[in-house]
């Protein structure tokens, strides 16, 4: 018995799908194959992804090879109740909706494995930490698990350098189709488009400071500077943060970039990157939000018990009274890009789900042989997918000739 909303909103999520779907050219043509050779025959595969209209496609194509779907969010704020509507009438178990509490959420988790899944795949890893702890009978069902992002990832090295893994994982936020793309072009594009939709500000002549230097604060941080404005990273990495110096940013203490940012973008996969020690230093008008998966980023407790008043300035903002400055907060903390937003353009998911498509079919074609542990996407996935993608814009490559293959590869005189 599926949860979800309100089944009558279907066919706006229908025609969200579509138009997901006519952007999806790599999916499209994975799909056409998986309806031909039925690769998930018997395989009963949960899902915990953000639940909107790129991941409800991913959902079809994969039923269409044969797999029992039981999907759910990844967010309580980021799934779409027109996309959930959409699934359940096209026939998949859907256990999810917008704005679900804290035991609403854990409750939909669980349902999603009722039906003891033999496949996963998580965003966050939500799916298996229920399955290594309170669904820990199921666990014995599951060939493995494909992860799509790095604090899902985090979470599943964490078990295995432990040793408490249960199954293979198949790390597909590591896959260059991914990380490469979605991570950087992918969230760069889409914090602003959740952060200038919900506030209607301008980013231009403001200073954005993001925290965090990997793979998403570059594509942050490059947008910001793309909109015009003047750009500060805070880092805990040496490396990352000699990187963006030589990228040309600011680069110092969450310390001091709290007097000094307008605009705020946690992008760590931490906690409490800004906290109470920052809150006071801050100007007024402040504009916080977060990019990370979690919504631990932004110390929201020690901000309400700090502030002298709370309410809700605009959809999706509230306001914290401390000192006779207003702090703003976006999408209670949570993935701006998402719970703010429509998530990462359609044509960057495509390749993300391309690369978990194939990745839960190597997943299960391969089950006798992968260890317990977490394994790379085979580099013969990215390189198909980058193809496929290739192939749909209309771009030729060159290729090595026989003797240049030899020369790169082979015994040089």
């Amino acid at each position: 018995m599926s949860e979800i909303k309100d089944i009558k909103l279907s066919p706006e999520g229908e025609q969200k799908i579509s138009w997901a779907k006519a952007h999806m050219p790599v999916l499209r043509g994975i799909e056409r194959e998986f309806a031909e050779k039925k690769p998930f025959d018997g395989i009963k595969v949960s899902l915990s992804i953000h639940l909107e209209a790129k991941t409800a496609y991913l959902c079809r194509v994969l039923a269409g090879g044969g797999a029992k779907m039981a999907v759910t969010g990844s967010n309580p704020l980021s799934t779409q109740d027109d996309i959930a509507a959409a699934l359940l009438q096209g026939g998949i178990d859907v256990y999810a909706w917008h704005g679900a509490t804290p035991e609403e959420y854990d409750r939909h988790i669980s349902l999603a494995l009722a039906h003891s899944p033999h496949a996963v795949l998580d965003d966050g890893a939500d799916l298996s930490e229920a399955l290594h702890t309170r669904e820990f009978e199921k666990a014995a069902n599951v060939i493995g698990a494909c992860e799509e992002t790095t604090t899902g990832l985090m979470r599943f090295r964490a078990r295995d350098r432990a040793g408490s893994l249960k199954y293979p994982v198949i790390a597909v936020n590591d896959a260059y189709c991914k990380h490469l793309f979605d991570n950087r072009y992918g969230t760069g594009q889409s914090v602003f488009d959740g952060i200038m939709r919900t506030t209607n500000l301008v980013i231009a002549g403001k200073t954005v400071v993001v925290s965090g230097y990997g793979w998403c604060g570059k594509g942050i941080a490059a947008r910001a500077k793309g909109l015009g404005a003047r750009v500060t990273i805070t880092e805990v990495d040496p490396l990352r943060a000699m990187e963006a110096a030589m990228d040309g940013y600011d680069v110092m203490p969450m310390d001091d970039a709290a007097a000094k940012g307008d605009i705020f973008i946690t992008a760590t996969g931490c906690s409490g990157v800004i906290n109470s020690r920052h809150y006071g230093k801050m100007k007024d008008g402040a504009v916080l939000c977060n990019a990370g998966h979690f919504n631990v980023e932004i110390d929201l407790h020690s901000l309400e018990l700090m502030s002298e008043k709370l309410y809700q300035a605009r959809k999706n903002i509230a306001a914290y009274k401390i000192g006779g400055k207003t702090i703003y907060v976006l999408a209670e903390g949570r993935l701006v890009n998402l719970a703010a937003g429509d998530g990462h353009p359609i044509e960057i998911m495509d390749l993300s789900f391309a690369v978990q498509a194939l990745s839960l079919e190597y997943l299960i074609r391969n089950k006798e042989k992968l260890s317990v542990s977490v394994h790379k996407v085979p580099e013969y996935i990215d390189r198909q997918v980058a193809q496929m993608s290739l192939a749909a814009k209309g771009i030729q490559i060159d290729g090595l000739t026989d003797n240049q293959k030899a020369y790169m590869y082979g015994e040089r005189s």
